[in-house]
């Protein structure tokens, strides 16, 4: 069978590969894109959105000063001791690329409202897309196509092709086909993260490989093929979550339904810059009640988790997502009485949260998911809505309450009604932080520090020890990395119609990045860090 050549192949159509794609074929570069789904998209289509970064024009807009070296020394307030195993190197690649990544986005049709606040960033940075997350596959695809870039859909790749030290191709299944492919300038990983990967869950941190991750289809493919071609991970045993959050609606809000069009983004975002927020809070509503997580104060003032059986199994105030998953369809509901009700109706006590947009209390929930909001009178009618036993529920409650107070703290018994609930909750892995290390070219790195000739990688399977905590740092990154990583693999395919353009790194950068990166898989040896 013939092998396909190609300038740059990119594996996975999500932000970052489709950002590469587009890259290196504005290059120059004849480029394929092969996405195992059905769709491209991946993690940024189900994203809340946002682009952390500083010195932007919105910023401008609104009189706020602020650099990326600002941005670069305020990340290290989110990450507390972690960030002793932040690579700097890449960290500074981010901040300094970001903005121009903005500038591209809004130049190929999306449009941002803000910058929002997010503590502990010391100025707002926080550019969120309109109408929706779906916007950045929507214009990032049609940008692809504009430039010539070949999409393939439900084309998985199995394994990489290797020549000697070099990577020159990939194996892939196109329709239950085997395809081969051979690039003259290399392959691009932008396969995203690994919360969905049972084996590198298993291997970094075993205590979450069952728990279900948002994405389904982020199975660490990217990490696991560089990985049979002595590529290191690095930071792998730094998972975020598993989490927290309500189970999302039959059917899409309103909000996620909106068509990302020029008209209507121009027309919202004309409204959120000259009328105030408050203005817009039922709609805003809509969309954060879809997909958010409870705050742990309701716990902490009374109410309890239960499972299917209407039995608690867990203290709500300690780790309960590591118990949700073990409950019967890996679910729990919320049950409280009318006392924390009313507490959780107003400042400062709100179910959930998006940063610098707004409050969600319980009649926001009351009011925009009812499939999830119950109330009865007594503990007996609640159980009944819920669709639980309602004799286990009531011992339930009345357990709880006898271990009041003294072992539960100052939590407040379940007495008053009318007694209400919420749920189903889930426990979901948000986002793993393990990706290849690479160097400032986003050139994939063996154990030694030594780049693989032909292989790339960007996004979470390239995040190369770069810790991208708080919003809008995942987003930016695949962005931002895809691009670098698309254009560096075009200007090394050879091909007379690239334009090699002018690339600067520093040496002794670069040098650092390699004995970092030795130092960190020394350390782990590929193990979760004690």
């Amino acid at each position: 069978m013939a092998a396909h050549v190609v300038d740059v192949l990119v594996v996975g159509g999500g932000g970052s590969g489709l950002s590469a794609a587009i890259a290196a074929a504005t290059a120059g570069a004849r480029v394929v894109l092969l996405e195992k789904n059905h769709h491209v998209g991946g993690t940024t289509g189900l994203s809340v959105g946002s682009i952390t970064a500083a010195g932007t024009r919105w910023q401008k807009a609104k009189g706020i000063v602020d650099t990326p070296d600002e941005h670069f020394a305020d990340m290290s307030r989110f990450l507390g001791p972690l960030d002793s195993r932040e690579n700097m190197a890449l960290r500074r690649v981010l901040v300094d690329n970001v903005p121009q990544t903005l500038e591209w986005l809004r130049s190929i049709g999306l449009r941002f409202y803000g910058p929002q606040p997010e503590p502990p960033h010391q100025k707002p940075r926080m550019h969120n897309v309109l109408p929706n997350s779906r916007a950045y596959p929507y214009y990032l695809l049609r940008e692809a196509r504009k430039r010539g870039v070949e999409v393939r859909v439900d084309a998985r790749v199995t394994r990489l092709v290797r020549e000697g030290n070099r990577v020159v191709g990939v194996q892939a299944v196109e329709g239950g086909t085997p395809v081969d492919y051979r690039v003259k300038g290399g392959v691009v990983l932008a396969s995203g993260d690994f919360s969905s990967g049972r084996d590198l869950k298993s291997r970094f941190k075993p205590e979450v490989a069952d728990i279900d991750a948002i994405n389904p289809s982020s199975t660490g493919d990217g990490q696991s093929m560089a990985a049979l071609e002595g590529a290191s991970i690095v930071n792998g045993d730094i998972i975020w979550g598993p989490s927290l959050r309500f189970k999302a609606p039959a059917r899409d809000t309103f909000l996620r339904r909106l068509p990302p069009s020029r008209v209507l983004t121009g027309l919202m975002k004309f409204a959120l810059d000259v009328f105030p927020v408050w203005m817009f809070r039922p709609f805003i509503m809509s969309f954060m009640t879809s997909s958010l997580s409870p705050e742990p104060t309701i716990f902490a003032a009374g109410a309890i988790l239960v499972n299917q059986e209407g039995q608690r199994f867990t203290d709500e105030c300690k780790a309960p997502a590591f118990d949700i998953p073990k409950q019967s369809a890996k679910q729990a509901y919320l049950v409280f009485d009318q006392t924390v009700a009313e507490q959780f109706e107003r400042w400062p006590d709100f179910i959930s949260t998006a940063p610098g947009l707004a409050y969600a209390y319980l009649s926001d929930y009351r009011r925009t998911r009812s499939d999830l909001y119950f109330v009865a009178e007594t503990i007996d009618e609640l159980a009944v809505k819920m669709r639980l036993p309602p004799l286990s529920l009531a011992a339930t409650v009345r357990e709880y309450n006898a271990g009041l107070p003294g072992a539960q703290g100052k939590r407040k018994p379940i007495a008053t009604g009318p007694f209400h609930a919420l749920g189903p909750v889930q426990s979901w892995v948000v986002l793993t932080e393990g990706g290849l290390a690479v160097d400032e070219t986003h050139r994939v790195l063996d154990a030694g520090g030594v780049p693989i000739p032909g292989l790339w990688a960007a996004g979470s399977v390239g995040q190369g020890g770069v810790l991208l905590a708080g919003h809008g740092h995942h987003i930016g990154w695949a962005m931002t990395s895809g691009r670098r990583a698309g254009r560096f693999a075009a200007e090394a395919s050879g091909n007379p119609g690239v334009d090699a353009g002018t690339v600067t790194v520093d040496p002794s950068n670069a040098s650092n990045l390699r004995f970092q990166v030795a130092n960190q898989q020394f350390a782990n040896d590929g193990r979760p860090a004690s």
